[in-house]
């Protein structure tokens, strides 16, 4: 069953009228919000691919959660840890800003939440 991550709700204000009319609720799956932190941050170069924090389950034992990423959702804003590879080649400061920027943007413009906090650790080079 879907976990609420946060309630967003629609409204309409009808010309001449003081009233706004609320539509109803849109839940979004946990599934759906970590699906589009793994893709934003797996476009930003020098991302080589995500990774499982050092000392997790494997991927076998964890089946819901996307591999490199731990979303939480408190009072309606996101905070997320991203654990990636980076390219050896890359400044890797750069590559965790740049994940950070990209993974917010994302966040707010395709889903509408606030983002608080979002924590990239880089596991490994190659």
């Amino acid at each position: 069953m879907p976990q609420n991550l946060g309630m967003m709700t629609a409204s309409i204000n009808n010309p001449g009228e003081q009233k706004i009319k609320k539509l109803g609720t849109v839940r979004i799956a946990r599934g759906v919000l970590e699906t589009i932190v793994e893709r934003t941050t797996l476009e930003v170069s020098g991302v080589v691919r995500m990774d499982n924090p050092v000392g997790s389950r494997s991927r076998f034992f964890n089946r819901e959660q996307n591999e490199g990423v731990e979303i939480e959702v408190r009072e309606e804003k996101v905070y997320a840890n991203l654990h990636i590879v980076v390219d050896r080649n890359m400044n890797m400061a750069d590559v965790g800003k740049q994940v950070q920027n990209e993974v917010s943007k994302a966040i707010r413009n395709i889903v509408g939440m606030a983002v608080e906090e979002i924590n990239v650790y880089i596991q490994n080079v190659e």
